[in-house]
């Protein structure tokens, strides 16, 4: 379809208002579905059945995968993909170059085989995610996430409101966060780790997940990440041994080397980290 001149490709069964704007180049599939005043940059393609909210705004070279969803009043950066079926909520944003709901390659050597049958990316209302962003398929995130610059979040994790995932985090698969966390940049989150609400991470800080580094076959009966309990706090560059639990409340100082479960309300420090005193009861969560 062309209008003044400028190419365009819109069937007939899309469902497309009179107050939207779309820019040259774009292709829509068939039964696509904008929401009115909706804007679509220059190169735009949407697959067969997306559906875009009222009010939504998709940079230039976006990419809306078979039945991706788009949430009223979003904005999506330029050269951005959504993968098919991934679902993004309302009144988000997210950044240029960034990459949607893929599903996972694997290495030929890697012990974490690829899955088809993920479920798509859900990400709930208010969420923001930054640029050159990559966001595997299988994993979900509640309202008012956030997720920064060149971050990466890996498959079949769950991501509770309001959690802060800083800029160059790496949150491997099969990971649990709970509300109100934050990690900040830099940070490494191994695979197999549960970290429940109102944790704060530093950044920098290291989690392992394998005793064995990759030898022996008895290593898969154990592979097991960090446990860390409400309200607990790990300092800059701290280093996190596998399956170790950290208390709630726990303060974990900066640089140490964490080797052994930790009682609730201490500090630890050290390297490796020893308890040296209690958490004062002004610091605690109510």
């Amino acid at each position: 379809m062309t209008e003044n001149n400028i190419p365009r490709q819109i069937p007939s069964s899309a469902t497309v208002p009179s107050s939207v704007t779309i820019g040259p180049f774009c292709v829509l599939g068939e039964n696509v579905v904008l929401g009115e005043n909706v804007v679509l940059g220059v190169g735009c393609v949407l697959g067969d059945g997306a559906r875009v909210g009222t009010g939504s705004e998709l940079g230039n070279y976006v990419t809306v995968g078979t039945g991706g969803i788009i949430g009223a009043r979003t904005c999506i950066g330029d050269h951005t993909t959504i993968y098919p079926q991934a679902e993004l909520g309302e009144d988000g944003f997210f950044g240029s170059n960034s990459s949607l709901g893929r599903l996972p390659k694997a290495a030929a050597t890697s012990t974490v085989k690829a899955h088809a049958d993920l479920p798509p990316l859900r990400m709930g209302n208010g969420c923001t995610v930054g640029c050159s962003v990559v966001l595997y398929a299988g994993t979900s995130y509640a309202d008012n996430s956030f997720v920064g610059d060149g971050a990466v979040v890996r498959e079949r994790c769950s991501i509770g409101q309001n959690v802060v995932i800083g800029s160059g985090v790496a949150v491997e698969n099969d990971t649990k966060i709970g509300a109100f966390t934050k990690i900040q940049t830099g940070s490494y989150i191994t695979a197999y780790m549960e970290i429940e609400e109102r944790v704060f991470i530093a950044p920098m800080v290291t989690t392992t997940n394998d005793n064995y580094m990759g030898r022996t076959e008895k290593r898969f009966k154990s592979i097991k990440g960090a446990t860390i309990q409400r309200g607990a706090r790990v300092g800059g560059g701290a280093i996190l041994l596998p399956g170790i639990k950290v208390a709630p409340e726990t303060f974990v100082a900066a640089g140490a080397l964490v080797t052994k479960d930790t009682t609730e309300k201490r500090v630890v420090k050290g390297f490796p980290a020893k308890e040296v005193r209690e958490v004062q009861e002004e610091e605690l969560l109510p």
